[in-house]
């Protein structure tokens, strides 16, 4: 029985500390990401290789089955800037490039889906057409006989 409390007493331990020891490396890794990032910006590295070490950085430092998506990361980003404006007032002017014009993509993909559609529109309109030429050629020699096409009898 004594052996059993101690179980339940070191499950109960670790099921408390756990959850604060994994959201603590969590809150790590972003924050140190955003120190990544904002300091690389800061010190004239362009978005794509400052944006690629920090995420590399929070994935690697994420840990467990899931890996962390590059929304998350640049949402975790963000968080840690705004979070410690102190700390990082130098980068707020990078962030807009972490979320890029969501309207702009948007616009982009019904510009790119109208032009789909219409080029399937030309594509069965030429279809039909083929199709309604081919059945007047069929009536039209359907219609005359070999015998009226004898270019040799006058």
């Amino acid at each position: 029985m004594q052996s059993f409390k101690k179980k339940k007493l070191i499950f109960l331990t670790l099921s408390i500390w756990t959850p604060l020891v994994i959201n603590i490396s969590k809150v790590n890794a972003s924050s140190f990401g955003a120190e990544i990032f904002c300091s690389m910006r800061d010190g004239g590295n362009d978005h794509e290789s400052s944006w690629d070490a920090a995420y590399t950085y929070i994935k690697k430092q994420k840990g467990g089955l899931f890996k962390v998506s590059p929304k998350n990361a640049a949402a975790q980003i963000t968080e840690t800037v705004i979070r410690e404006k102190e700390k990082f007032s130098y980068c707020v002017e990078y962030l807009d490039n972490l979320h890029p014009n969501r309207k702009l993509i948007r616009d982009l993909q019904k510009e790119e889906e109208r032009k789909e559609k219409e080029a399937k529109d030309r594509e069965n309109k030429r279809k039909k057409l083929e199709k309604e030429l081919e059945e007047t050629n069929q009536e039209i020699s359907e219609e005359f006989s070999d015998e009226t096409l004898d270019r040799y009898s006058y």
